[in-house]
């Protein structure tokens, strides 16, 4: 009863703003997409080897640059989640940039082990972790830019992630598992079996009370963060969830997959508030840091030419005429 009245308001807040925009910036698919922290800038990582910058002008994306240096696919992406002008990209040939969209330019490349395929920045800003193929996580100090250390883990590793307070690092597996750390020393703390299918993505809501994880058997599960318990079990997808995003306020929790929708819900109760209709699989999902806007990007083909990737990206929640 208490979220009754939050429920609808949301529910209808979306009725009359469920407008989305298309933006083409890349030749193939958008693989990652993510908000700067002070919500004015979109990235898009793609197939093509490149990074494109939008930036967001009440209602509307304008693209800024396109970033070129990657010699592989970039497959994701992560701001500084305090300084808006620096992001981080892992990619498959091998290395992690990092660029500042004030000099526009890549102003450092850290030469990894493997084909990078994910990538998260400790909200302190200190270190950022990278995973690759093989299953090794590298840290990286994001001052020195030197490698700090390496781990190496027997299981495959499919997200990586730290707390909001950056002294717990968190990995998600193959065997459903997420593999709890403390940080910066590594030690074992906790492995919660929080599926039965493969653990794909992990997700900490903005004001520190829960984080979500997106798993191969089409469930998200909602944990609470100090006492490590599963709160709900969202369950609406019928494909394996593969990203998933909190607004702002922690109230929302966007989930996408190959099902041809992306699903909204009230994070407290699961409740759905909204759902956007989509035309391909979905692999990345990313709410505004301050509004409620949802960036996504899709495996979609061009309109004119159903070989070709459309690479482009959406962005959801504009108000509708």
């Amino acid at each position: 009863k208490m979220y009754a009245e939050k429920i609808e308001e949301f529910q209808n807040y979306f009725k009359s703003h469920n407008k989305f925009k298309e933006y083409s910036g890349h030749s193939s698919k958008v693989h990652s997409v993510g908000w700067s922290c002070d919500g004015k800038r979109l990235a898009s990582g793609s197939f093509d080897k490149s990074v494109c910058i939008y930036t967001l002008d009440r209602d509307r994306l304008n693209k800024e640059i396109t970033f070129k240096g990657h010699g592989g696919s970039v497959d994701q992406l992560c701001w500084h989640q305090t300084h808006p002008d620096l992001l981080s990209t892992a990619s498959g040939d091998k290395s992690v940039r990092i660029w500042d969209s004030r000099v526009q330019k890549c102003v450092a490349t850290i030469a990894t082990k493997g084909e990078n395929i994910n990538i998260t920045w400790a909200p302190n800003g200190d270190t950022i972790a990278v995973g690759n193929k093989e299953d090794l996580v590298t840290f990286i100090d994001a001052r020195s830019h030197k490698i700090k250390s390496e781990e190496q883990y027997n299981f495959e590793v499919n997200e990586i992630s730290w707390n909001n307070t950056s002294d717990l690092f968190f990995l998600t597996n193959g065997q459903g598992c997420i593999h709890i750390l403390s940080y910066p020393d590594l030690e074992l703390q906790h492995i919660l079996n929080a599926h039965p299918g493969t653990c794909i993505c992990i997700e900490f809501d903005p004001t520190g009370k829960y984080f979500a994880t997106g798993s191969a058997d089409a469930l998200v599960s909602l944990w609470d963060v100090d006492e490590l318990a599963c709160k709900k079990v969202f369950t609406r997808m019928d494909w394996p969830v593969r990203t998933i995003s909190f607004s702002h306020d922690g109230q929302l929790l966007a989930s996408a997959s190959e099902d041809l929708i992306i699903d909204i819900g009230f994070t407290e109760t699961g409740d759905k508030i909204a759902d956007i209709s989509v035309d391909a699989a979905t692999f990345t999902v990313a709410w505004h840091p301050s509004q409620y806007l949802l960036a996504y990007a899709c495996d979609d083909k061009d309109t004119y030419d159903r070989k070709r990737d459309a690479g482009s990206l959406k962005v959801w929640g504009f108000p509708s005429d």
